[in-house]
């Protein structure tokens, strides 16, 4: 046992050995460096030193603030004598600190009493925290014991500093006096936890073990808290209820819920930057086009819930998440898998009373201008009102215009419907797939892939149509600008009183001429390289014949040349059929062209179909112009017999828009 007279004459031979210590103060720009200088000024090893830190250096921010390291430094020649014939102490010292880890603690000596007698064990320091000593073991022990200890291996304890516990001394053990542990189960047994009672005289202090067993002997089972316990064992907190066990609580599964690919606020705008950073605020994106096949929204399924324990093994269950239907509307469908909604069609996609719906018909209520921003959309669009100047409507279906058209651009893959007409002011572009139907067309360019409509007339405009111009009303006429039909052109009036320069043409198809040359230039590619492998073919077939060595590489350019040839052969066939096809349909223009007045032609006009033209100097009436000899002949009016009707659109279309 440690008696008092031995406590103090410990203490005072540690003072006394200091003294005696040789010791040197020394510097570096790192803790290493510093003990590098240590040992070359004590003429010894470094891990023959023992050190305290003075002043911890820093490395500054870019060398600001940079300070070194300040030690004491001296032999360690107490500790050698210890742990002499220990070989299980390693005293290599780690350099290898982190001067920017936050977190720091000292070591701590832990002192117990067990039926087994005095234990120790010593924590090591963390980041830049101080190591226990010596002092502070013994200083530990004495609050505890007054017994006789074993000094040597408190210092091998404590030079350890391993957490781990080790036996350094006895005392008179009285497991009467042991502390008690008194367990509670609180909370619908969602919690337990244990009050400690101080030792009494020889009583061995509370270990994990024994709180564990009153704990399982109350019938906790789950959830115990192992750090707690340790924490308990080694610091001991009594008369105060602790949290030793928790139990796990259920987690409810999550509903399945939809994720949605598009924006389901249609009235969100979306402004974009041009390259140079610059904002046009005509393009509002507000349309969000979806093409057929397009996955639209996912369903995340609803997850199983995980049920909850008590701290005594009491299942608490969890309530699964709720599945949802997936929320389909008009046009769309569910994927293979049931978890994908996709576009059955090409159009706007909304969420519709929380319904997906894609929809191939867009409605503008008023006008196409700054509240509404340029539209593009893959289906139909319908303005109920007007196309303000400067913007523009591009549809993948039809367009229809319940007002005017200023100087902006319409595009539609098939028809062009303006209700009030087009009013270009010498800028507005006009093309459609199919037909172009309006009151008049002024001041515009216009092109269509059918038929161009007009009831009042078209006036100073270039107005194209690859099939007929059919200009047809009480006032219609065509006047200024250039007209030009493949087949044919019809309209009331042609030219004006004022002799207006008026160009009409028939009979020429320059996009089907143009495609013609495209065409027979291919066809002489493919007649030029099916000629080179005919040659080359014939070469080794040859060489068969005449029963010469042929290698495996000329084999294998042989097979892929015939394969070559019959796929050449099959491309020339298909373009020579096109090119037969566009022949036909010119030949037929040469014959059929035709300009047809019914009420009078004015003088200024110029008529040409095909190649032949006419220079109008007097007026007449009632007339058709036709091509005949290389001329063009005038002949007595013959009306055209082309449908001009509008087709109607399905109203259930056009419900569904709405």
């Amino acid at each position: 046992m440690v008696t008092m007279e031995q406590l103090q004459a410990y203490m005072q031979k540690a003072a006394q050995t200091d003294k005696e210590k040789k010791f040197v103060n020394v510097s570096g720009a790192t803790l290493e460096d510093a003990l590098r200088e240590a040992a070359v000024e004590l003429g010894i090893g470094i891990k023959k030193i023992e050190y305290e830190v003075l002043e911890k250096g820093s490395a500054g921010v870019l060398g600001v603030g940079k300070r070194p390291y300040l030690i004491i430094a001296y032999p360690a020649q107490q500790q050698a004598d210890i742990l002499e014939g220990d070989d299980s102490v390693d005293l290599d010292l780690d350099f290898g600190f982190d001067t920017s880890e936050p977190e720091q603690k000292d070591g701590e000596p832990i002192v117990r009493l067990t039926p087994d007698g005095v234990m120790l064990k010593v924590t090591p320091p963390i980041g830049a925290g101080e190591p226990a000593t010596e002092r502070e073991a013994i200083q530990a022990i004495s609050h505890r014991t007054s017994e006789k200890i074993d000094t040597a291996m408190v210092a091998k304890i404590v030079k350890r500093a391993d957490d781990v516990w080790v036996k350094v001394g006895d005392y008179p053990y009285n497991p009467a006096n042991d502390a008690y542990i008194s367990t509670e189960i609180i909370e619908g047994e969602m919690k337990a936890t244990v009050v400690l009672s101080q030792p009494g005289p020889g009583g061995a202090d509370p270990n994990v073990d024994a709180i564990r067993a009153a704990l399982e002997s109350s019938g906790v089972i789950h959830g115990i808290l192992e750090e707690a316990l340790g924490a308990l064992e080694d610091h001991p907190r009594y008369r105060e209820p602790v949290v030793v066990a928790e139990g796990t609580r259920p987690v409810h599964g999550d509903d399945a819920r939809m994720v949605f690919n598009f924006k389901t606020d249609n009235k969100q705008v979306q402004l974009q930057q041009t390259k140079e950073g610059r904002v046009d605020f005509k393009e509002l994106n507000r349309i969000e086009n979806v093409v057929e096949g397009q996955v639209l929204a996912r369903k995340v399924p609803a997850k199983q819930g995980e049920p909850g324990q008590t701290v005594t093994g009491r299942l608490i269950p969890a309530k699964d998440g709720k599945d949802i239907d997936p929320p389909l509307g008009p046009n769309t469908r569910l994927s293979d898998d049931g978890r994908s909604v996709l576009a059955e069609i090409n159009g706007l996609v909304k969420l519709v009373s929380g319904k997906i719906t894609v929809e191939k018909i867009y409605i503008v209520e008023g006008d196409v201008n700054m509240k509404e921003g340029n539209i593009r959309f893959l289906g139909t669009v319908i303005v109920k009102g007007s196309v303000d100047d400067g913007f523009s409507v591009n549809a993948a279906g039809d367009i229809e215009v319940m007002g005017n058209v200023g100087k902006g651009n319409l595009e539609a893959e098939g028809d062009i419907i303006v209700h009030q007409g087009i009013a270009g002011k010498g800028e507005a572009q006009i093309t459609a797939g199919g037909n172009i139907w309006a009151k008049f067309i002024e001041n515009a360019n216009a092109q269509a892939g059918d038929m161009v409509v007009v009831s009042d007339g078209i006036l100073n405009s270039s107005v194209y149509s690859d099939k007929r111009i059919i200009c047809r009303g009480k006032r219609a006429s065509i006047a200024g600008g250039h007209v030009r039909a493949a087949e044919e052109i019809d309209t009331k009036n042609l030219g004006a009183p004022a002799g207006t320069e008026t160009l009409v043409e028939v009979g020429y198809d320059p996009k089907s001429r143009e495609r013609l040359l495209e065409l027979e230039a291919k066809e002489q590619e493919y007649a030029k390289e099916l000629e080179e492998i005919a040659l080359n073919v014939g070469t080794i077939e040859q060489m068969r014949k005449n029963k010469r060595k042929i290698t495996p590489e000329k084999l294998k350019h042989y097979s892929t040349m015939k394969a070559q040839r019959e796929k050449l052969t099959k491309q020339r066939q298909k373009i020579t059929s096109d090119i037969k096809a566009i022949q036909a349909y010119l030949d037929e223009l040469k014959t059929n062209g035709r300009i047809s007045v019914s009420g009078t032609v004015f003088s200024g006009v110029k008529v040409a179909i095909k190649d032949a033209s006419l220079q109008i100097r007097r007026e007449s009436r009632s007339v058709t112009y036709i091509s005949e000899g290389g001329q063009v002949k005038v002949t007595k009016y013959e009306e055209s017999h082309a449908d001009i009707t509008i087709r109607k659109r399905e109203s259930a279309d056009v419900n569904s828009a709405n």
